[in-house]
C-alpha cells in the first residue's frame, strides 16, 4: 500500500513541461485498454466514505483530481488503503466526518470535487475552507452555493470564486431546486446533500450525465426519478444507511476520445479500445461523429451496476460530413468538443455548433480555446460567446510552427493540441506537459504506444 504522496510520484509527473511534435502518426491496428472514469472515480470515493462499510474499487483513475479527493477524504477522517491497481476506503458514514478546526479543504483544479463535496458538508459543526488552483479559482461556484444554502448552510466566498468558507446546520431541512443549467455536478451534489436531510429533496433537473443517479439505484437508495422530454424529476429520501460499494470502475469515454479522433482523421489506422463506459449520457460525441459519417462498432456489449460497458472498434473515415449539430446534444459531449472541432476542420463543407456558452466555465475558456486551435492550423471560423461555425479543409496539412501555451494548464486543451499534431502535421511546441495529471497521466505513453513520436 502506498501514501498519497507516494502516489504523485506514481504517476509520473514530470518537470520537463515542454513537449514537441514534429511528424504526424504513421498508421497503427492496436488494442488499448484505458484507466477508470474519472466522474465514476470521484463519485466513488465520495459515496463510499459516506458508507458505515468497507468499500474497494479496482482500476480507480490515479489522476490528480482523484488522489486530490482521497486527501480530501482523508482530512475528513476517512481511513484508506491504496495502491497503483486498487482502492480500500473505512467508511464513516453520513455526517460522521471527524476534522481539526479550521480545516482547508483543497481541491486542485478539479470542478467535480470541489462542488459535490460542498454536498456532504451541509452538516459540518465547524467552519471550513475550500480552496482550489489558478484556474479553478476562476470557475463559477454560485451555481452550487445557491441550493446548498437552501438546506440550511452557510457560506463565505469571494463573489462566488473559491475560496469558499462553508459552515453547516445541525437540522438540515430536504428543498426542492430546479436545476436549469443541465450541470451533473450542481445535481450530484444536492444529492449527495439530500442524503443528509430527514424527509424529501425534490430535484427538476435539466438533463445530463447520471452517473450519481445510477449508482444511487445501485446502492438502492430510496431515489424516484420520473423522466419527462426537457428534464428530469427527482426525488431522494435522506438518512438512509448506505452500504458498501465494491467498484470496478470501466474505462473513461473522454479520455477514449482522443484516441478515438486519432484514428478516425489518420490514414489506415485501427484502433480498439476495451471496457469503455458507453453510458447513454456520455456519449454525445459518438452520435455526433455518426453524424459526420463515422462508424464506430459497439461490442461485447453489458451492463455493470447500471452503467453500459462495451469494446469500441474504430476505423480510419476518409469522408467526414459537415454538420449542424443538434444543441440537444451538447451535455453528452461537453467535454470533447474541443475533438469534435478537429473532426469538423477535416469536414467538407461548414459545421455549426451553437449554445456552448458552458464550455467558458471549464478548467479554461475551451470554446475561445477551440478557436484559437483552428486558427492556428489554418482553419477559418468564427466564433461568438455561445457558438463556432467551421469552415472545413478535408485536403488539411501543415507545415509551419504552431506554439500552444498559456491555457492555464487545462488537461483537455494540452491533449487536443497533441492530438492535431499528430494527425495534420507541423513542427508543434505545446507547453504545461504536467496537465495531463490532471486526468490522464498516461496520455503520452498511450500515444508512443501506437507509434506517436513526441519528443
Amino acid at each position: 500500500m502506498h501514501t498519497l504522496g507516494t502516489l504523485l510520484k506514481l504517476i509520473n509527473i514530470s518537470k520537463m513541461h515542454l513537449i514537441k511534435i514534429k511528424n504526424k502518426i504513421q498508421k497503427f491496428n492496436k488494442v488499448l485498454s484505458i484507466e477508470g472514469d474519472k466522474s465514476l472515480s470521484i463519485r466513488w470515493a465520495l459515496i463510499a466514505s459516506q458508507s458505515k462499510s468497507k468499500s474497494r474499487s479496482i482500476n480507480l483513475l490515479l489522476s490528480e483530481d482523484v488522489i486530490n479527493t482521497l486527501k480530501c477524504l482523508r482530512k475528513l477522517g476517512v481511513k484508506m488503503n491504496i495502491s497503483k491497481n486498487f482502492c480500500e476506503i473505512n467508511g464513516v458514514g453520513l455526517n460522521g466526518f471527524k476534522y481539526k478546526e479550521n480545516l482547508i479543504l483543497d481541491a486542485g483544479n478539479s470542478g467535480t470535487l470541489g462542488r459535490l463535496i460542498l454536498g456532504l458538508l451541509i452538516h459540518s459543526e465547524n467552519k471550513i475552507k475550500l480552496k482550489g488552483d489558478r484556474s479553478l479559482s476562476k470557475r463559477d461556484f454560485l451555481r452550487i452555493i445557491k441550493p446548498l444554502k437552501k438546506f440550511g448552510a452557510n457560506f463565505k466566498s469571494n463573489y462566488g470564486k473559491l475560496p469558499i468558507a462553508i459552515k453547516g446546520t445541525k437540522n438540515a431541512s430536504p428543498i426542492f431546486y430546479n436545476e436549469t443549467r443541465g450541470s451533473a455536478q450542481v445535481k450530484s451534489s444536492v444529492m449527495l446533500a439530500a442524503l443528509n436531510t430527514s424527509g424529501e429533496t425534490i430535484i427538476k433537473a435539466k438533463k445530463s450525465r447520471n452517473h450519481s443517479e445510477l449508482l444511487f439505484r445501485h446502492l438502492k437508495l430510496p431515489i424516484k426519478i420520473q423522466r419527462k422530454k426537457n428534464y428530469d424529476l427527482i426525488k431522494i429520501k435522506g438518512k438512509k444507511k448506505i452500504p458498501a460499494l465494491n467498484y470496478k470502475i470501466p474505462s473513461d469515454i473522454s479520455s477514449c476520445a482522443f484516441f478515438i479522433v486519432l484514428t478516425i482523421l489518420s490514414k489506415n489506422s485501427k484502433l480498439k479500445i476495451k471496457n469503455v463506459n458507453i453510458n447513454p449520457s456520455r456519449v454525445g460525441i459518438l452520435n455526433i461523429l455518426n453524424m459526420m459519417g463515422v462508424k464506430i462498432r459497439k461490442i461485447n456489449l453489458r451492463d455493470y451496476k447500471g452503467e453500459k460497458i462495451a469494446d469500441l472498434i474504430i476505423k480510419s473515415t476518409k469522408k467526414i460530413k459537415a454538420i449542424n449539430c443538434p444543441p440537444k446534444l451538447n451535455s453528452s459531449a461537453i467535454d470533447e468538443f474541443l475533438l469534435i472541432f478537429l473532426v469538423a476542420a477535416k469536414a467538407k463543407g461548414i459545421s455549426y455548433f451553437k449554445n456552448l456558452s458552458e464550455l467558458n466555465e471549464k478548467e479554461s475558456p475551451r470554446l475561445k480555446w477551440g478557436s484559437k486551435i483552428l486558427n492556428k492550423i489554418g482553419i477559418k471560423n468564427v466564433l461568438t460567446n455561445k457558438s463556432i461555425r467551421i469552415y472545413g479543409n478535408p485536403n488539411l496539412e501543415i507545415k509551419n510552427k504552431i506554439v500552444i501555451k498559456n491555457f492555464l494548464k487545462d488537461h483537455r486543451v494540452f491533449m487536443t493540441s497533441a492530438i492535431a499534431a499528430l494527425i495534420f502535421g507541423g513542427d508543434w511546441s505545446i507547453a504545461d506537459k504536467d496537465a495531463i495529471n490532471t486526468s490522464f497521466p498516461s496520455f503520452l505513453k498511450k500515444i508512443k504506444y501506437l507509434g506517436g513520436k513526441i519528443h
